[in-house]
């Protein structure tokens, strides 16, 4: 499999300039994105099993790979959720699938995005 546009745009430009900025001595000092996990939480999974069949299509058609079934950690009566019930899904992107995701979402679908004012700094974990 070939190098992604953004690994390469990341190797040739982002870490020569971070390098630069911050006066890192060494580029593995540089950060760098390691994983991506994509997650659908579903509230409505408790009453209709066919949603969930469809968000885990959904992801796996997003993604490109098969999506891993979350599962209540306790039970919470409000919701009317027991402890092991499917409530959601999720699929960790490593290496090249994560650089070639976050290259379809950055250059494609968002600024497809209808009034797609950015993404903001809270939108991300870590």
């Amino acid at each position: 499999m070939a190098v992604s546009r953004l690994k390469e745009k990341y190797l040739q430009e982002i870490v020569p300039g971070l390098q630069k900025e911050f006066n890192y001595k060494n580029p593995m000092q540089v950060p760098k994105v390691h994983k991506v996990v994509v997650n659908i939480g579903m509230g409505e999974a408790i009453q209709n099993a066919k949603a969930m069949e469809a968000a885990v299509g959904d992801l796996a058609t997003i993604t490109g790979q098969r999506p891993v079934i979350t599962r209540a950690k306790r039970s919470v009566a409000t919701f009317k959720l027991r402890e092991g019930m499917q409530i959601g899904c999720m699929v960790t992107l490593r290496g090249s699938r994560m650089y070639y995701f976050l290259d379809k979402l950055m250059n494609i679908a968002l600024p497809r995005l209808r009034d797609f004012q950015g993404v903001s700094a809270e939108a991300f974990d870590g």
